[in-house]
């Protein structure tokens, strides 16, 4: 290796080390290296040195002949190609960092075309969350929102059943995907790019990648309001939504019944520690009346959702009742709130879109 001139090998650390120790401190005694004077030190591979003599600004005079003499004996040694030497007593602010720097972390972004996102979260699966997220999308739509609907839930993608959607998105150049569009929401879904039995055996990274990728390079447009439908849990995919993406807010989708609450607070306190607020809780499932009698049944508890809610001081935004019409609508393709908007049915997710748009958030 040869220095910037070419005249023989580049001078490293401990090379310029032994220059400065030949240095003398003209206030502390000593030399400048031992002294502690000399602050961040970096020689790099073509042999210029760079340093910061940090001083009190009162000691630059008589540090100035001290610097003269630093700079002129690292530039007559071997292998020194350039020599910079700041000193700090001329400004008397903190010595500059001279190491090479990198670009500093990013926080949530605001995603370009889109005003609010709002997360739908469940501590456990099997609460109908997903389910939630369709009808919210329509009632949303409905009332004259522009929604997106973006199905996050990896694992168990639902949402091209429920939105009655299918086929593969197009892409016209290879990067920006076109999402797909009914009951007025558009949609995107990793459930679109495989095979309906086809599992997804992915690890975090892949999952993190995906989810990137669904949020920056599908051509959403200008949305009013995206709506995500997260997988249930605490893992990859909220910590990279949250970290990436800045949410408005997230609703916690739970049945009333004990072991659904427990795993419902361990997500509510996920959000929190993301300082992700929380727009509220909804209680699924919460009643059943029967078809024939009209007889009520609260087949997993009721009002457990409502007090947790008011234990944490966040809204309840609805009671969705156990009904068979609104399992059989997602099943076909269009939620109820799209197929029977005026339903009692619907009733309750067209309050929580009501409240939503209310809020400021959708």
């Amino acid at each position: 290796m040869h220095d910037g001139n070419g005249t023989g090998a580049v001078a490293d650390r401990a090379a310029v080390q032994a220059v400065l120790r030949g240095i003398a401190d003209p206030v502390q005694g000593g030399d400048i290296l031992s002294s502690g004077v000399v602050r961040a030190l970096n020689v790099d591979p073509a042999g210029a040195v760079r340093f910061v003599m940090d001083i009190h600004p009162s000691q630059a005079e008589a540090y100035g002949a001290a610097r003269a003499q630093a700079e002129a004996a690292l530039k007559a040694a071997e292998g020194v190609s350039a020599v910079s030497i700041v000193l700090t007593g001329h400004t008397g602010k903190a010595p500059p960092d001279l190491r090479p720097q990198r670009p500093a972390p990013q926080g949530p972004q605001k995603i370009p075309g889109i005003d609010h996102i709002i997360a739908i979260a469940s501590g456990k699966g099997g609460v109908g969350k997903s389910t939630v997220s369709a009808n919210l999308a329509c009632a949303l739509a409905q009332q004259g929102r522009r929604v997106g609907l973006l199905d996050a839930d990896v694992y168990g993608p639902s949402q091209p059943r429920m939105l009655g959607v299918s086929g593969r998105p197009a892409s016209p150049d290879g990067k920006i995907i076109l999402p797909l569009r009914n009951h007025g929401v558009t949609m995107m879904s990793i459930g679109l790019m495989t095979n309906d039995d086809q599992a997804v055996v992915w690890r975090g990274p892949m999952l993190m990648g995906a989810l990137q990728q669904m949020l920056s390079q599908v051509q959403w447009g200008a949305l009013d309001v995206l709506l995500v439908d997260l997988p249930p849990g605490t893992g990859d995919v909220q910590m990279t939504l949250s970290q990436k993406a800045r949410i408005d807010g997230a609703i916690i989708v739970s049945t009333p019944q004990d072991v659904a609450l427990l795993d419902a607070r361990k997500g509510i306190d996920m959000f929190r520690q993301l300082d992700v607020p929380l727009l509220g809780m909804i209680e699924n499932m919460s009643t059943h009346v029967c078809t024939q009698c009209g007889h009520e049944e609260h087949l997993f508890g009721h009002g457990g959702v409502a007090a947790e809610a008011a234990k944490l001081g966040v809204p309840l935004l609805a009671e969705v009742p156990l009904d068979l019409q609104i399992r059989i609508a997602s099943d076909g393709g269009a939620p109820i709130t799209a197929s029977s908007p005026d339903s009692a049915q619907a009733r309750a997710f067209r309050a929580i879109a009501a409240a939503l748009v209310e809020q400021g958030v959708a």
